[in-house]
């Protein structure tokens, strides 16, 4: 595996969060850890990744947070 730019996805302060690193060049793939774990790497494809943000953006998780506070 080629070196990953990890990008943080936390807000301020948080200890525990996840990371996302996109393949570059012929590698298409979506590399997804949590920091404090950073050997246990998720892969999944491009698409994959593609239709998983489009159904956080339209709402078709929600139902896994309600009552969740921020």
């Amino acid at each position: 595996m080629a070196e990953l730019n990890w990008i943080k996805a936390a807000e301020e302060g948080d200890t525990e969060y996840f990371e996302v690193a996109f393949g570059q060049g012929d590698d298409e793939n979506v590399y997804i850890r949590v920091n404090t774990d950073p050997d246990n790497i998720v892969i999944t494809t491009g698409p994959k990744w593609d239709a998983f943000v489009l159904g956080v953006k339209a709402g078709e998780f929600d139902h896994f947070v309600e009552g969740i506070e921020d």
